[in-house]
């Protein structure tokens, strides 16, 4: 493999410090290799071309594109309802956050205050999402660097949180189970899904993550590869804008949860004066791809310790704001046993027909399992946006990576694409 520097040249060459590159990015010797659009340890579908001196990367040029479903264009004719099916598929992981995402953002639009019990109940699926990302995201990175049993161990596990988002919403794998106001159903018997999630929590849980601890994080092999890889500072992660566990691996300490509350994570949630749900946000410093490891690791523990403290706490009464007025769609009984409640499917249904929004524009985030994911929303007063755009945390993250891996081996790309967890509906949308 050609290199770039004169053999009189290397001797002496410090080969751990690699600034020797920035005098050689535009050397003529330079082999090309394509790191994708089809490769399995990509996670998704993009495409990286690598410039290569020897066996460090001198140069990556990242193209997207290859997914490119107009997913914010789909938005300006579908209503604020019939949206969430398609904002749940930007994110394939954890998809029942992004649906508490788009309608807890649209309910500041409509200025809408969901009941106590539709907020308990979406912050324990918020947090079960989390968990149900980080899960595949710490298993693939594993996966990546030949630690296939750590990858069992988390992936195991996401199945009975797919058990979990199936007996609330009827839909395993894209739920698309809120509206705007509450949900599309209640839970069928708090008695059952209180089991469900302390079994989860309790007993399985605890256990994956006793596994994948004791498989990873003493394993020389895989500490050796993320240690010291793909390192970030402070300073350049807030000029990236990074955020989520990839931001908070550099030392950013903030979390949406924390600085711009919502749901039970803002205080007085029930109109009570209850107070909010307490949890640590994961700090690192390091800023390497070990970190984000570490970050995503503990925030695990900081989810279970909010479930925990809501899931003997969900309030009685309608999980739907709107269930007595004419904004919400009937029971079928209703429906089927009156003209009253025939008209008033129709009239949400129907083209022409359906909640208005009040004229105006609103940008609003929350905290997903991968950092800020934002929604900027323009309405124009109908029951269609005249504008979507999505701030996808994937897609920030993700314009980091030629800073991130310039200058280390090919094979720290994976490690390195790995810490990040791409989502590719979200970079190409």
């Amino acid at each position: 493999m050609p290199y770039t520097m004169k053999p009189d040249e290397v001797y002496g060459l410090d080969i751990e410090n690699t600034d020797y590159l920035k005098d050689h990015v535009n050397a003529p010797d330079r082999w090309v290799l394509n790191f994708g659009p089809q490769h399995p340890a990509t996670h998704t579908t993009l495409r990286l071309v690598l410039e290569l001196d020897g066996e460090r990367v001198a140069r990556c040029t990242p193209h997207i594109g290859y997914l490119h479903s107009g997913f914010e264009k789909l938005g300006e004719h579908h209503d604020y309802n019939q949206y969430v099916c398609t904002v749940s598929r930007m994110n394939y992981v954890s998809p029942i956050g992004n649906d508490i995402a788009w309608h807890t953002i649209c309910e500041q639009l409509f200025d809408i205050d969901v009941t106590p019990r539709c907020k308990v109940v979406r912050t324990i699926m918020a947090e079960l999402a989390r968990i149900q990302d980080h899960l595949l995201s710490i298993g693939a990175a594993a996966l990546d660097l030949g630690a296939f049993t750590g990858f069992l161990y988390g992936f195991n596990e996401r199945e009975f949180i797919y058990d979990i988002v199936e007996y609330l919403s009827g839909q395993r794998f894209h739920p698309d189970w809120t509206r705007l106001g509450g949900a599309w159903r209640d839970i069928d018997d708090d008695e059952v899904f209180k089991r469900m999630i302390k079994d989860f929590i309790h007993n399985r849980l605890p256990k994956a993550q006793k596994d994948l601890e004791s498989c990873l994080n003493r394993n020389r092999i895989f500490v050796d590869r993320l240690k010291g890889v793909g390192t970030i500072s402070r300073e350049d992660a807030i000029a990236w804008s990074l955020s989520g566990p990839v931001g908070r691996a550099s030392g950013i300490t903030r979390d949406i949860r924390k600085s711009e509350p919502y749901l039970c994570y803002a205080d007085n949630w029930d109109g009570e004066g209850a107070e909010a749900v307490k949890f640590n946000v994961p700090i690192s410093t390091d800023g390497d791809s070990l970190s984000r490891y570490l970050v995503r690791l503990e925030e695990l523990h900081q989810s279970v310790g909010i479930i925990e403290q809501l899931i003997d706490k969900i309030p009685s009464g309608p999980i739907d704001t709107l269930s007595d007025s004419k904004l919400s769609i009937p029971e079928k009984g209703e429906v089927y046993g009156s003209i009253e409640g025939t008209i008033q499917l129709f009239e949400l249904l129907m083209h022409n027909r359906g909640i208005d929004a009040p004229v105006g524009e609103l940008y609003g985030a929350v905290e997903s399992p991968n950092g800020e994911l934002g929604y900027y929303i323009v309405a124009n007063g109908t029951k269609y946006p005249t504008r979507v755009r999505t701030r996808p945390p994937s897609f920030v993250n993700y314009s980091v990576f030629p800073k991130l891996i310039e200058g280390h081996l090919v094979s720290d790309v994976v490690a390195v694409l790995g810490s990040l967890n791409i989502i590719a509906a979200e970079l190409d949308r």
